[in-house]
Order: structure tokens, then sequence, then C-alpha cells
């Protein structure tokens, strides 16, 4: 599927879900992120999105904007202009309501992922003959029945 396809919203429409830079997790951490903070300048998500990591890599400024970018493109993020205070106007960035929807699409698909990946480190443990990485109480292969 070329870059940007996506299967589950329509040919020829750009979408998050072909995965693109996944790696990182830029996209659904901004989604997150616009979700706990309300409105927020671009500044400030890349400070955020360090605190926040689910990886190691730093996620260069560049990729942040391109990331705002597909996702305004796509009305899942709305932006304006901040011309309060001192300075040039400042862009700030919000969810939209299809964004928020698309919030929970990602929790679905990383929950899944989670779980798909303590599965497999769990097999990988059994066939190395090694002892588990983490405690059982941090296996996320079932959900809590709490």
């Amino acid at each position: 599927m070329p870059r940007g396809q996506c299967h589950r919203h329509g040919e020829g429409r750009p979408c998050s879900c072909a995965m693109g830079n996944l790696y990182r997790f830029i996209e659904p951490l901004v989604l997150y992120l616009l979700k706990k903070h309300g409105k927020t300048h671009g500044y400030e998500l890349i400070g955020a999105l360090q605190d926040h990591a689910l990886t190691d890599s730093t996620v260069e400024p560049g990729a942040l904007y391109r990331t705002l970018r597909r996702l305004e493109e796509n009305n899942l993020v709305a932006s304006s202009w901040d011309i309060s205070g001192v300075g040039p106007a400042r862009r700030v960035y919000e969810l939209t309501e299809a964004g928020e929807e698309h919030l929970l699409e990602w929790m679905v698909i990383l929950d899944h992922l989670a779980r798909s990946m303590a599965r497999f480190v769990s097999e990988m443990d059994e066939i190395l003959d090694k002892p588990a990485l983490y405690p059982a109480s941090t296996d996320v292969s079932e959900p809590d029945s709490k």
C-alpha cells in the first residue's frame, strides 16, 4: 500500500494508518498531547513530545510540523494564529472531533500492538531459554479483570 494510503479510510485519502513514522509514534503522541493540554503552540509540543516519548529516539521539530500539517490536512487537528502577547503571531493547534475519534483508533491499535509484542517477547524468552526480561506483573498479554 502506498505510503499515506489507507484501506480503512479510503483510496487516495492520506492517512496515518499506513504507519508512516510508526517507529517514533509521533502521531498518537501529538493527538494525545492536544487532547490533554488543549490549544498548544508547536514549540510546547516539542518539549512535551520528549517528555512522553515512547522510544529513545529524538523527535526532530521538522517531523513534528510535518505531522501537524498532515493531521490538519485530514481535519484531525485545527490551527489558528495566536496574536496575544508580545512578538509575532504564533500558530496554535487543537484537536478536532475527528481527531479525538482518531486518537481512540490509535489507542486500539497501540493496545493490540503492545499485547502482540508482549506475546512475541514471551515466545522469544521460551525459545532462547532465557529468563523473562520483565516480571510477570508487567505482562500485558491479557486485559486486567478488575
